[in-house]
């Protein structure tokens, strides 16, 4: 039996309505950020995806050091996944020219495989008991899968589907909302909350895409970099609410 490392509590936070609130931010803004860098900024896919990646390497580096849940850090590497993962679907399909069928298909299978190595080995795929290094390893090659999976399906919706952007995000809440309802009525918590967020991936992407892209696309013209600087300053909010309340509750706690 794999064991808590001493002193280690859970290192993911609380499925409340803000952990899905910022969770749906954070996917937005992993498209809407991606696209600002690569393309109004100038950066390209390339340098974008290094600089991101990078910078994901750090705060992995800083959550995996941590011995309990900080939201800051924590929320932070979901923003910087969220952007990876919309860049590596965005370089298979826009440099390799890869189908996002196919590309859909690639993460679909990544991310089976990955739990069942995980469900193999650790017997578990609850997020309740992240709580010890080789789990969180797990947990997070789960996160990369469902997010580059989530900009592959979203766009595989929106576009080779021709479903369109307004069309797409109100199917894929609707599958949130029905996979809430199905949890209501006694369905397996832990299925339930992979599949609603592996669904909120495409979600955020889709209300990205209709946010920022031009009216003529079907968009609403708002462009990447308000919507990713809205979309942030709300995120940086409620970080900081949880933040504060999580030092209070320790500082109170005997």
């Amino acid at each position: 039996m794999n064991h808590a490392r001493a002193g280690w509590l859970n290192k993911v936070p609380e499925v409340t309505l803000s952990f899905w609130v910022i969770k749906i931010l954070s996917t937005t803004v992993g498209e809407t950020g991606a696209d600002f860098l690569a393309v109004d900024a100038g950066f390209g896919a390339g340098w974008t995806s290094i600089g991101m990646a990078l910078l994901l390497a750090c705060a992995l580096f800083l959550q995996m050091r941590k011995s309990a849940y900080s939201p800051w850090i924590y929320w932070l590497t979901v923003v910087l996944v969220s952007i990876v993962g919309t860049q590596i679907t965005d370089i298979m399909t826009d440099m390799l020219d890869i189908s996002l069928y196919t590309s859909t298909a690639v993460f679909s299978a990544l991310l089976a495989i990955n739990f069942l190595l995980w469900f193999k080995v650790e017997r578990n795929l609850s997020i309740r008991e992240i709580d010890t290094p080789r789990r969180e390893c797990f947990y997070w090659s789960t996160v990369l899968c469902t997010f580059a999976l989530g900009t592959a399906a979203g766009d595989l919706a929106t576009e080779a589907l021709g479903l369109g952007f307004t069309l797409g995000a109100m199917i894929f809440a609707a599958l949130i909302a029905a996979t809430l309802v199905a949890w209501r009525l006694g369905g397996n918590t832990v299925l339930a909350f992979w599949v609603a967020y592996i669904l909120t991936r495409p979600f955020g992407a889709s209300l990205g895409d209709l946010l920022t892209q031009a009216k003529q696309y079907g968009g609403l013209g708002l462009g990447a970099p308000w919507t990713s600087a809205i979309f942030l300053t709300v995120i940086v909010l409620l970080v900081a609410v949880a933040q504060i309340t999580l030092s209070h509750r320790r500082t109170v706690t005997p």
